[in-house]
């Protein structure tokens, strides 16, 4: 077959599947782990048509590759309705709905978190110091019950949903053993003749089930908490575009209308200090317009006669007028909110260590108090039925969750409170055990890097010139500029005190500088474009200077009067004072480090070669920085991303390991999973080494938690009655899960201690 033949239908088929398949994302509502993240992407993808899905827990959100001829958004809900959760198909206020939905979930897990602790505390003090008062059992069974059956159900409908579709996690250990925990109880305060009958003591372990009901739901309500963080900064990227348009008709009048009724080729008027609504090309007027979230670059750009704007920018002081180009959701800023989504949702949802564990060992316990039951009432003798039946239940009640299940949190809990001490927040656990495997590191450069805000770094004056005079000159004349680097410089001269005199007249030239008159004799302050255009004689000396220090990245303004150059003023957005010696650390240990920027090829070579990094790129957009994390984890990389700007959200929620500077944009440290307060990049290696240690005392809690079981099981089991005639009573069985417990703990605050 003829290739042109091939290329055209595989084009073909390609068109076809770009007509027939659409892709939409939807709310998830009531998931309440991972393991239900895994459910309902199963569901929606054994749904004909569907040819993709991807479900996040993170931010409770679903995708779906379908064909909308053979499947409706309305099969979609019904279909993930059928294991007890809903998608949010409605197009209108979906964000005000989902969020409302996740706020009346927090509440309802942290009014059963709550009064879960406050009825279990006082079953934990009647078990250890009252067991023998009279009606204790009754006391505790009164307290108990609510906790187990009510403010914990939700256990038991999470573990019945994971079993009908033959799965395992932690919530089927809680239901487990709790449920037999309470039901075992129940029996023996109601009928603990069975076992004085048979000369044992019918013991109880309310305390047991309450406690595990309320510890867990603890975890819950953090995890929770943290999720609803992801939300938030998708809110704010939203709120960055105006409600309303100011609109210029055809007439030349001028009215404000909704943003969602602007077309393209409209009229916009943007006033001083206003956001720009919609992508469109300027055709009246000028302005500086800050580009921040789009470039990163602290330094407003000057937009004139056919320059391109973008929503969510501000403008300065200046007012302009622009044709639309782009509205509603083809606009830049509604791009970048979509890829923020997109990257947020690609991420697999993270199956907990714990879960997995749980998916193997309920099964196991369940096998092994089965087989311990059938082996005691085949070898048991007289007393078969009364020692298998106490044998199973201990079984059950020695592998109940509580060690295996603090393992995790405790030291996560412990780990994030280090963190704190060492100015870095951590948002969630999952940032806290991934950043010790991060081979990589990208850094913004704009605030991350640098200061972030430009400054006077360098004032040479002409020897043979009066400073005092000149500076109180350069000072008038720089307060009256719009130029955006005229605050630098303003600032400066205030520092030395200078005062400002009166000027006789001044003008603003447009993309070169600006001049005044005193007392008959012109100044310029502005771009070498504007000396030579003045024929101002400039010393050798100080073009030389100039040449030298626009090498170093920095931007250089002259100051003259009307026949020499006086002074040259050196700006630049100052490395900080940590940069070199963070980077060099990461490197030390053998981390790639990239530098990616929205600032020019030769500003960017100047401050890589000054932090000592060899990898960088310039004058890239906010895709680009997204794309470049994704290639590197393609690469099987475990990218890190430190980033302050708006422009680095997307890479952010994109990297594997997401970090933001405190002194950034809001939104920056909502989309990034840490922050660093003191924007001090040194606090990076501090991060991936306190993540080393997370990770090493989780694995020392889950070797202990599974020691104790696998010595405790046997035991429970009865392995040692045919030798020395010991069974384990029941009740020993539950203080050793508290000494478990206990031990978990102790080794978790141990982290306190370590050194970072």
């Amino acid at each position: 077959m003829p290739i042109a033949t091939i290329v055209k239908g595989e084009s073909e088929r390609q068109q076809k599947n770009k007509i027939t398949t659409i892709r939409e994302s939807f709310p998830v509502l009531e998931m309440t782990c991972a393991a239900c993240a895994i459910s309902v992407e199963s569901m929606l993808t054994s749904v004909k048509g569907v040819s993709e899905a991807g479900v996040n827990f993170a931010n409770q959100t679903a995708w779906v590759q379908y064909d909308p001829l053979t499947v409706t958004p309305q099969i979609l809900q019904n279909t993930v309705r059928t294991i007890g959760y809903d998608l949010l198909i409605e197009k209108k206020n979906q964000e005000e709905l989902k969020e409302q939905a996740q706020v009346k979930l927090y509440n309802e897990i942290k009014k059963r978190t709550i009064w879960a602790v406050i009825l279990s505390s006082p079953v934990v003090f009647i078990a250890m110091f009252f067991m023998h008062v009279p009606y204790a059992n009754w006391i505790m069974l009164v307290l108990a019950t609510p906790v187990v059956l009510y403010f914990g159900r939700n256990f038991f409908i999470n573990a019945w949903k994971q079993a009908k579709h033959k799965k395992a996690n932690m919530d089927t250990l809680v239901a487990l053993s709790t449920g037999v925990a309470w039901l075992f109880s129940v029996f023996n305060t109601v009928y603990p003749e069975f076992w004085h009958q048979r000369g044992l003591h019918a013991n109880v372990y309310f305390e047991a089930a309450a406690v595990v009901i309320a510890f867990i739901s603890l975890g819950k309500l953090l995890e929770e908490k943290a999720k609803s963080n992801t939300t938030s900064s998708l809110k704010k990227l939203i709120g960055l575009q105006p409600k309303t348009v100011v609109l210029v008709d055809a007439a030349g009048a001028v009215h404000e209308i909704p943003i969602d009724q602007v077309k393209v080729n409209d009229i916009v008027l943007v006033k001083p200090g206003a956001k720009i609504p919609v992508d469109g090309r300027v055709i009246n007027g000028e302005s500086f317009v800050d580009e921040s979230m789009i470039t990163g670059e602290p330094i407003p750009v000057i937009k004139q006669m056919d320059d391109l704007v973008f929503a969510g920018t501000i403008n300065q002081k200046g007012s302009f007028q622009f044709k639309a180009v782009k509205v509603g959701s083809d606009t830049m800023l509604s791009h970048i909110i979509k890829m923020v989504q997109e990257a947020q949702g690609s991420k697999a949802p993270v199956q907990k260590l714990v879960d997995k564990i749980a998916g193997i060992f309920v099964p196991v316990v369940i096998a092994i108090a089965i087989l311990t039951f059938i082996l005691w009432m085949i070898l048991g003798g007289e007393n078969a039925l009364t020692h298998g039946l106490l044998s199973a239940v201990t079984v059950l009640i020695i592998a109940c969750p509580c060690a295996l299940g603090l393992a995790t949190p405790t030291a996560i809990m412990v780990g994030i409170g280090k963190g704190a001490e060492n100015n870095i927040l951590i948002k969630d656990a999952e940032s806290l055990e991934l950043a010790h495997k991060v081979n990589a590191v990208i850094l913004d450069k704009t605030g991350t890097i640098t200061e972030g805000k430009p400054v006077v770094t360098e004032l040479i004056w002409n020897h043979n010139e009066k400073p005092a005079i000149h500076k109180s000159i350069l000072l008038s004349l720089e307060q009256q500029s719009e130029h955006p680097l005229a605050e630098a410089v303003v600032n400066h001269l205030k520092q030395e005190g200078i005062g400002n005199i009166q000027l006789s007249s001044f003008n603003s030239i447009t993309g070169k500088g600006i001049t005044g008159v005193l007392e008959g004799i012109t100044y310029l302050v502005g771009n070498k474009q504007l000396m030579d255009e003045n024929k101002v004689f400039i010393d050798p000396s100080f073009t030389a200077k100039a040449d030298l220090l626009q090498h170093e990245a920095r931007t250089i303004i002259y100051f003259a009067d009307n026949k020499k150059a006086l002074a040259i003023i050196a700006i630049a957005d100052k490395i900080k004072a940590t940069s070199k010696q963070a980077i060099e650390s990461l490197q030390r240990n053998g981390i790639e480090v990239y530098m990616l920027t929205g600032d020019n090829e030769q500003t960017a070579a100047a401050v890589a070669r000054q932090v000592g990094i060899k990898l960088y790129r310039a004058e890239v957009m906010p895709s680009y920085k997204a794309g470049f994390v994704k290639q590197l984890q393609q690469a099987g990389k475990t990218v890190a991303m430190v980033g302050d700007g708006i422009n680095d959200s997307q890479a952010l929620a994109q990297a594997n390991v997401s970090i933001a500077m405190g002194k950034g944009a809001d939104i920056a440290m909502d989309v990034a999973k840490m922050t660093l307060i003191t924007s001090d990049l040194n606090s990076i290696p501090k991060a991936l080494q306190l993540s080393r240690k997370t990770v090493t005392t989780i694995k020392q809690n889950l070797f202990w938690a599974f020691i104790y079981n696998i010595i405790g099981i046997p035991l429970a089991a009865g392995i040692l009655y045919p030798i020395n005639g010991f069974l384990l009573d029941p009740m020993i069985a539950g203080a050793a899960m508290a000494l478990s417990s206990v031990s978990v703990v102790s080794n978790s605050l141990l982290l306190k201690m370590a050194r970072l």
